[in-house]
C-alpha cells in the first residue's frame, strides 16, 4: 500500500500557527537524512505524481520516499519551516515568494516540475462572452492567486486592471468593468463548490481536477502556458537543498518518465514544465 496520509485544514490549524516557534526536535528531524524524505502536496495532481514516483521510480534511485497529503496552501509551508516535513510540493514561484515575505519563512525551491494553467469555469456560460451583466464571479482570495485570476479575466476584455497592479492586484485594482461583474471571493479550495452559486469561479488546476473538471477542456478560458510564471515547484527550508534524498527527488520529479507520466494522465491540463 501506499504510505499517504490525508490532512484536513481543520486538523491542522494549530500546527499551521507555529510559523516562529521552531522545535529543537524538529530541526533534528529536518537534518536527519537517513531515514525517509517526508514530503507534503496537494492530492491532485502533486501527491499522484508523487506516489507514481514513490511506486515506480524511487527504490531503484535509492530514495525512500514518503508523501502525506494537505487539503490547503498554507499548513505544507509551516511544516516544512518547521522541520515536519523535510519539502513540498503544490507551490509556484509568486505564491512562495509572497509567503516567505509575510510569514517570515525561509523556504526555497529545488526544482520546477509542471504548470496547472488557472481556468474561468461556469454552469450557467458555454462561452465567455455569455457571461450577463452584473454576472457573480467567484475568486481564489490568497493574493497571489487572486491576482492571477483578475489577470485572466483582463485578458478576455472583462475587466482592466491599473498599471502595475502585477502578482499583488485585488479587486480594488480594477479601473473598468464594463459588464459591472460582482466578485465573491473564497478560499481557492472552495471555489469549485462555488459552481451552483454564482455565474462564474476562477479555480485553480488541481482544485479543478479534484472536482471532476478537466481544464483542457471545460474552462470556458484557461491561462496560455508561453512565459506562465506560475510554475509548481520542489520546495525545501533554505540549507536542505544539498539534502541527498531532496536531490534524488528533484532529479526523478524531472525524469522522462514523470513527464510522460504527466502527459498521459492529465491531457494538457497538467503541463510538464522541464
Amino acid at each position: 500500500m501506499r504510505n499517504t496520509a490525508k490532512f484536513t485544514t481543520a486538523v491542522l490549524a494549530a500546527g499551521a500557527l507555529t510559523l516562529g516557534l521552531t522545535a529543537c526536535g524538529s530541526e533534528d528531524s529536518a537534518s536527519d537524512t537517513s531515514g525517509p524524505l517526508v514530503v507534503a502536496a496537494t492530492p491532485v495532481p502533486h501527491a499522484e505524481i508523487l506516489n507514481y514516483v514513490k511506486d515506480n521510480l524511487a527504490k531503484k534511485e535509492g530514495l525512500d520516499l514518503e508523501v502525506k497529503e494537505f487539503t490547503d496552501y498554507v499548513t505544507p509551508n509551516t511544516a516544512t519551516e518547521d522541520g515536519s516535513v523535510g519539502a513540498n510540493y503544490f507551490q509556484t514561484e509568486p505564491y512562495l515568494t509572497d509567503f516567505n515575505k509575510k510569514n517570515g519563512t525561509h523556504l526555497k525551491s529545488v526544482a520546477s516540475v509542471h504548470l496547472e494553467p488557472l481556468g474561468l469555469y461556469s454552469k450557467k456560460a458555454d462561452k465567455v462572452g455569455d457571461l450577463k451583466n452584473g454576472a457573480t464571479i467567484a475568486l481564489p482570495n490568497d493574493t497571489v492567486t487572486e491576482a492571477r485570476a483578475l489577470q485572466l479575466l483582463a485578458s478576455e476584455g472583462l475587466l482592466t486592471l491599473k498599471d502595475g497592479a502585477g502578482n499583488s492586484a485585488t479587486t480594488a485594482d480594477i479601473t473598468k468593468n464594463p459588464k459591472n461583474l460582482e466578485f465573491k471571493e473564497l478560499e481557492a479550495a472552495q471555489t469549485p463548490r462555488s459552481l451552483n452559486d454564482v455565474d462564474a469561479a476562477v479555480i485553480n488546476g488541481n482544485y479543478a481536477l479534484e472536482a471532476d473538471l478537466k481544464p483542457a477542456k471545460d474552462a470556458l478560458v484557461l491561462e496560455s502556458a508561453e512565459n506562465n510564471p506560475n510554475v509548481n515547484l520542489l520546495v525545501v527550508k533554505e540549507g536542505q537543498e544539498d539534502d541527498p534524498r531532496v536531490k534524488k527527488l528533484a532529479k526523478l520529479l524531472t525524469s522522462p518518465e514523470v513527464k510522460k507520466f504527466i502527459e498521459d494522465n492529465y491531457a494538457g491540463s497538467v503541463l510538464p514544465s522541464f
